[in-house]
């Protein structure tokens, strides 16, 4: 790893991914093998106004040992020192920054029923904390090597060049491993928000999918809907932050129960540190029907069915074929990265903020229009190179949106 590219890259996610302000506090989560970007991080943070900086610690390892001995209701039980720690989240409104690294199959072996019972428990407890910060707080999303990760990426590798061709990788995708990464971020952005504006402009009802390896697919959008992409602002204090580094996607969420037809997955699925593969997910009346997958069919059916939320779609996104992460040629078996090669649908929770002037309407109004609501929000890829989508407008125009997996326009 060259250090002087660790400094430049920590210094994109503490300016450009959470835009920490002058005496705000910093919550960094992050493995316990990432030390050395965890220090330069922190420390970019303090030379950049933050107050203070707390560092989560996280062991994949660990969690599996806690799920595989302890009890499902000592796991679902929220301690008091943890409502506490959310409790000051919702009082302080910290930046948060996550820095993923975890083994795409570090969970294997784990009970998926277990997995998702837990969930199901913890979720009602942790969600009244977290609503009261949806849309207020500056959060990123960033990847960062493991051993584990990087010999998945690249198994016929060394472990230490395969570290050292996964930070390779993150660097150039994450725009650090030329000139100015800021401006590189500031130019990146300026192109997603003319997509979105082109987008905006057409006001489109529907979408429809065909590629030759069998999706065929339509979904209904909300006509308050709007797309966005790229760097987004807090509510109220209208801080600009990017909340995926790195980013290619233009997203809006679709109008639930409008979803037809059956796509294919194109890339895996790490799911809970266990890989979903080669998987088909058919939907009618917006809802998932039927499921299939060559490797953890029955873990996808516990994703589908945690909740009834988590059947519907929350996302729609477009991302070229010829995306600067899918060019890499690499599969990261990752979805930060891999959602973000090509187009992508997530289940579960939608996003108010795409809603355009979201804050006018309260949560029951945002359900009636039609953005879904779920304890998770999971992606998928369906991206290929013939991948054909076109946009229906209000007048019943179509639009050529994608053609042979790229932008049309």
């Amino acid at each position: 790893m060259k250090k002087d590219l660790l400094k430049k890259y920590a210094k994109l996610l503490v300016v450009k991914g959470v835009n920490i302000q002058k005496n705000q506090e910093l919550t960094l989560i992050a493995s316990i093998s990432q030390a050395p970007l965890v220090n330069e991080i922190v420390k970019e943070a303090y030379l950049h106004g933050a107050k203070k900086v707390n560092v989560e610690w996280q062991s994949q390892d660990l969690d599996k040992l806690n799920f595989k001995y302890q009890s499902v209701k000592t796991l679902s039980t929220l301690e008091k020192w943890e409502k506490e720690k959310l409790q000051h989240r919702v009082d302080v409104l910290p930046a948060r920054l996550y820095i993923e690294s975890d083994d795409p199959d570090g969970m294997k072996g784990i009970n998926p029923k277990k997995l998702a019972e837990v969930n199901k428990n913890r979720y009602p407890q942790i969600m009244p904390y977290r609503n009261q910060v949806e849309d207020k707080e500056q959060w990123c999303i960033a990847g960062a090597p493991s051993v584990k990760w990087a010999k998945k990426v690249f198994p016929n590798l060394t472990k230490a060049k395969a570290v050292e061709s996964l930070w390779d990788a993150i660097f150039k995708t994450s725009k650090v491993d030329e000139n100015d990464p800021l401006e590189n971020w500031d130019k990146h952005n300026k192109f997603l928000s003319d997509k979105c504006d082109y987008l905006n402009s057409l006001h489109l009802t529907r979408l429809i999918y065909k590629s030759s390896n069998g999706t065929d697919f339509s979904v209904g959008l909300i006509d308050e809907g709007i797309f966005e992409g790229g760097c987004e602002k807090t509510k109220g204090s209208n801080i600009i932050f990017n909340p995926n580094i790195p980013s290619e996607e233009i997203f809006t969420s679709p109008k639930k129960g409008e979803a037809e037809g059956i796509v294919y997955s194109t890339k895996p699925l790490s799911y809970q540190g266990q890989l979903i593969e080669d998987f088909s997910i058919r939907f009618e009346k917006g809802k998932v029907v039927e499921v299939h997958a060559k490797k953890n069919e029955e873990l996808l059916k516990e994703m589908v069915n945690l909740d009834e939320g988590a059947s519907y779609l929350g996302e729609v996104a477009l991302i070229s074929f010829d995306s600067p992460i899918n060019n890499t040629g690499i599969l990261f078996y990752n979805t930060l990265y891999d959602e973000n090669a090509s187009c992508h649908l997530a289940l579960g929770r939608g996003f108010a903020t795409c809603i355009k002037n979201f804050e006018k309407y309260t949560k029951e109004e945002l359900d009636n229009l039609g953005i879904n609501d779920s304890m998770v929000h999971t992606d998928f890829m369906i991206g290929s190179k013939d991948l054909q989508i076109v946009g229906i407008t209000k007048e019943g125009k179509e639009v050529q949106i994608f053609k042979n997996g790229n932008w049309a326009f």
